[in-house]
This record gives structure tokens, sequence and C-alpha cells, in this order.
């Protein structure tokens, strides 16, 4: 082979190796309407600038929604609830969660509409009431229900997207739903919050929302999964340090409403509303941390355990620690 030949040869596979590593550097990122810190590098693109990869952002309605987009391969990444997290891991799909977005707070929370004749919990026997199919929210409307000493049979529960309950809690078709915003903000216009999330939380139904990956692409991109951790936790130490920077006037607020819908007002307030864990308490065994005794994988099981006995999921798993991991924020913090 000639010099020139060799030269356009090695040209040749040099390209070929180029166009392999874009490709493999593609994911598809499926992300919700919560608002978030963390939403706003998905607005000005900080998730792929600081990763260097190519990131398809896809909005889905709910958590349930995103696993079946993982199972059929179209979703690697997701941003989830813990309740379909439980119902997935527990139907064998493998992911892992590496990030938690927020714990039980106040962000989530059942309202009732003005009228409904809802006063306070001993009401809600013949009332209607829904939340989004395998919905932290649903996970918690039921166990807050059995922790009334009713059941399905005493209050009807509906399992519908948020914007339908929106739309039936403005027709009067339903006297409440357990909703995060912007389905929230909308509720609370004609009616009142009357427990949370957190309240549900402390009479023993905790819940989380999580960024999972499958685990295959977690054992590939170790590298991605740090930086994405990485980018996040950015924003949330701003989000904590710099109140001005996330107010009702903000650039970020207004980024999030543009993402997201409602407006920058809306989205502000919704943020105070979290519960977030910075990335040190994350990594510990109370929640990612600590392999088969780590906190977030007994919440797993434990939401498995109440949705096999409610005839939601056939198995559940001996062990969930399997399914949540540490390790990119221990490089991430590292």
């Amino acid at each position: 082979m000639n010099l020139k030949n060799l030269l356009t040869a090695v040209v040749f596979g040099v390209s070929i190796a180029t166009a392999a590593e874009a490709a493999d550097k593609k994911v598809v990122v499926a992300y919700q309407t919560d608002a978030l810190p963390s939403s706003v590098a998905i607005a000005n693109g900080d998730f792929a600038r600081e990763t260097g990869y190519d990131i398809d952002f896809r909005k889905f309605n709910s958590g349930a929604e995103i696993f079946a987009a993982i199972a059929s391969g179209d979703v690697q990444i997701g941003y989830v609830g813990s309740s379909p997290f439980a119902a997935a891991a527990s139907r064998g799909l493998e992911v892992k969660a590496f990030y938690l977005s927020s714990i039980s707070g106040i962000d989530e929370a059942l309202v009732v509409r003005n009228g409904s004749g809802i006063e306070s919990l001993n009401d809600l026997k013949g009332k209607k009431l829904a939340a989004a199919p395998v919905s932290t929210d649903h996970y918690q409307l039921l166990a807050l229900i059995k922790s009334l000493g009713l059941s399905e049979k005493d209050v009807q529960v509906f399992a519908i997207p948020q914007p339908e309950i929106v739309a039936g809690y403005n027709r009067g078709d339903i006297d409440g739903g357990f909703v995060w915003d912007p389905a929230l903000s909308e509720l609370k216009k004609n009616g009142k919050v009357l427990v949370t999330s957190k309240d549900v939380a402390d009479k023993g139904a905790p819940t989380f929302s999580a960024w999972v990956a499958t685990s295959k692409f977690a054992t590939d991109n170790p590298k991605f999964l740090k930086g994405f951790a990485a980018v996040i936790s950015k924003e949330y130490a701003s989000f904590a340090s710099d109140k001005a920077a996330w107010g009702p006037e903000s650039d970020n607020a207004k980024a999030l409403a543009k993402l997201l819908g409602g407006t920058a007002e809306q989205q502000a307030a919704a943020l105070k509303n979290l519960t977030l864990l910075t990335p040190e308490v994350q990594a510990s065994d109370a929640w990612l941390g600590g392999g088969e005794k780590s906190g977030a994988g007994k919440i797993l099981k434990d939401t498995a355990s109440f949705l096999k006995e409610q005839g939601k999921i056939s198995e559940v798993l001996p062990n969930y620690g399997n399914f949540v991991t540490a390790d990119a924020l221990n490089t991430a913090t590292n």
C-alpha cells in the first residue's frame, strides 16, 4: 500500500471511530412537569454541555409512562417516583436510581374542592378522589385511605392522568385529587390542601422521586452519570444558597415556566415546596448507599409490599438494594 492509500485508510478509520464514538454518546432522557432546580439545565443545555452527550429530552406525564418507554428500549434515563419504580423493579425491569430529586414534602398533596363537603379526613367516606396511575400520589392516596380504616369501597379512587384530574375537578366530577405541580396549583384555585405527601410519609408511607438509568447504561456510561449528577448538584446548590436567583422574576423561574408550563411565579412558588437532600446525605446508607441496607431500597420494598397487598403487582422481591446506587454521587463529590 502506497503512502497516499495508507493515509486515506487511516483517515477513513479515524472517521469511522469518531462516528462510532458520537453514536455511543447519544442518550434519551425522560422528564416530567415537576418544578425542579435541575430542569433549568434541560432548558439551558447544561446537561448536554457538561456531559458531552447528545441528549434527547422527552417530556412524559407520569413515571408509569416513563418506565414503559424504558422497558421498550426507547429511553435510557428517566425521572420517576418511587411507587412506579417499585412496581417496575418488582416486574423485573433492570434499572438503578442514581440521584434523588426530592423526598416526601409539600410539593405533592391531596387538594379537595370547595363545595365538596370535605373539611377534614373524617369526611372522605363516600367521596370521589383521583391520582395519576401508579404514581407516588396514587400510592400515598391509597395508603392514606387505609390508615383511616377505609377501603376503595368506601372512597372511590380514580387512577387517571393529571390533565384529566384537573378537568374533572373543575367540572365537579371529582371531589379532590392527590397531585403535583402544575396540577397542584390549578386545583388550589378552587380548593384547599387537606394533606401533604409529608403528612402521609409521617403516617408510614414515605416516597421519593429519583433519576434512574437502565442497569446496562449505568454500567457502560459511569462518567456520564457522574457528569449528569454533578449538574443536578450544581443547580441544587445554587437554589439553596441564592434564593434571589430563583424568585418569581428570575431567569431561572422564567426558564422553568417556558419548559414546563405555567407562570414564572407558579414555578418559583412550587420550588419552595420541595424537600431536597444534599449529595452527601443521598450517598449515605440512609438513602442510596449501603447496598442491601439502603434506605431508598427499603422504601421501594415497603412500597412494593403495599402494592401487592392492593393487588397492583404480583410479586415482592427479597431485596431492592440492587436498584439503587451512590456511585455517581460518590464520584461527583470526591
